[in-house]
């Protein structure tokens, strides 16, 4: 497999300088009439910018020269072996370490941490997204190996959060969600997502366009289970120590 790393990298530039302009006009807006920062600080988050500007275009280059690619071929190689449920523990190792890698879920640890006051560690956060995540992976390798419909997993699923709901707490209800949308992010989407769309299209049967797809859907569910889980688990110690 040939790679080439540079190869769209002025469209990726124009596409995140197009998603970032907007949000940079917001911000030199709001500095005119509202803000008034020092001009140090504000030069310096003008930098900041700048180094969130390059650090997302590298990022995307990567993933569209890299992840996706290499997850397909992951996916593709693992689905023609004999064992193809080898993509099922596999997917939950990949599920693990693409979210313990997650950008976006170490800084909604690092939050719930400091807001808690550390009663939450951010490790526990991190292994408790980590392990829901994997759970969704493989549930979503099972899913394109059985060509079973998404309904099977997503109505059980959420009957079962809406069950949690009333024996966790408010404030893990509320942290749940967050942590399904941030779970959602890119390293877990763009290198997951690749694999189960290079299974679906080697299995026999199998749709790439409906077998590959709905893996987000799933992964946004389960850190909702588990953080609700870990709210109950919380509740309890607490009642056990009144």
């Amino acid at each position: 497999m040939k790679i080439q790393i540079f190869a769209g990298f002025f469209q990726t530039v124009a596409e995140v300088a197009l998603a970032l302009t907007p949000l940079l006009l917001f911000f030199i807006l709001f500095q005119i009439f509202f803000l008034k920062l020092p001009r140090e600080k504000f030069l310096n988050l003008l930098k900041g910018t700048l180094l969130a500007f390059f650090g997302l275009v590298f990022f995307l280059q990567g993933v569209n020269m890299v992840f996706f690619p290499v997850g397909e071929i992951i996916g593709f190689t693992i689905a023609s072996l004999h064992d193809n449920w080898l993509l099922i523990p596999i997917g939950f190792l990949m599920g693990f370490t693409a979210t313990f890698a997650e950008p976006t879920v170490r800084i909604l640890n690092l939050e719930v941490d400091k807001v808690t006051s550390g009663s939450v560690p951010q490790k526990v956060m991190l292994y408790t997204l980590s392990i829901g995540v994997a759970v969704s992976t493989a549930l979503a390798m099972l899913r394109v190996l059985t060509g079973w419909h998404l309904y099977y997993f997503l109505v059980p699923g959420y009957l079962l959060a809406l069950v949690l709901f009333r024996y966790s707490s408010p404030a893990f209800i509320a942290i749940a969600f967050d942590a399904g949308a941030v779970s959602t992010g890119p390293m877990t989407v763009t290198f997951i997502l690749a694999i189960a769309v290079g299974a679906a299209s080697v299995l026999e049967g199998r749709n790439p366009l409906i077998d590959g797809f709905g893996l987000v859907s799933l992964v946004f569910m389960t850190p909702i289970l588990t953080v609700l889980i870990l709210g109950v688990l919380f509740n309890r110690k607490k009642e056990a120590e009144l």
